[in-house]
């Protein structure tokens, strides 16, 4: 989805910036949106990469649009929460306030449960679902805290993605066009 949503963000003149989790993965980003203007690197799994992360993108100057959508889904709980819950975080509190946030939050929030009670104490407690309601639940504190701010959290359907797998029902094309939008 984050590489079909930035070629139609080149495609449409916008200047783009891509993310990766590391350089070989950066370095296949930039093969398939060869006109991105750069790809940041960090593990987002990884705390201090997260921070940098922000560090690098600040040094850039200001974002007219953040796009979080980095996901993982069959992981350790431990990954789930720092990529989905705890790296949007981080990095909306980190990086120069953009005017425009879009969080891709997912169907199954709607199986999820805050469970903000084992933040700090059993994090192996909370699935993927939970961590996207994190997501549209940080999205909405945002947009309140932030109302210069357009702040949307996205649903881009169950689309045939290596998360999604082929059999996945809902249109890929939609599914990044709801972010571009």
């Amino acid at each position: 989805l984050g590489q079909l949503s930035a070629a139609a963000l080149i495609a449409q003149g916008h200047k783009v910036a891509l993310h990766a989790r590391n350089a070989e993965r950066a370095k296949l980003a930039i093969q398939k949106n060869p006109k991105a203007i750069t790809c940041f690197t960090a593990d987002l799994s990884s705390m201090p990469e997260t921070i940098q992360l922000a560090k690098e993108v600040n040094d850039w100057g200001n974002f007219d649009v953040v796009i979080h959508n980095a996901g993982v889904y069959r992981a350790t709980s431990k990954e789930v929460f720092s990529v989905n819950t705890l790296a949007p975080y981080i990095l909306t509190s980190l990086i120069h306030k953009p005017r425009r946030l879009i969080y891709l939050s997912s169907g199954m929030h709607l199986h999820g449960d805050a469970k903000l009670e084992y933040f700090d104490k059993d994090i192996n407690q909370i699935n993927y679902s939970d961590s996207k309601l994190h997501v549209l639940m940080l999205g909405k504190a945002v947009a309140r805290k932030w109302p210069e701010v357009f702040c949307n959290t996205v649903n881009p359907g169950w689309v045939p993605t290596k998360m999604g797998g082929h059999g996945a029902p809902d249109d890929l094309q939609k599914g990044y066009e709801t972010q571009v939008w």
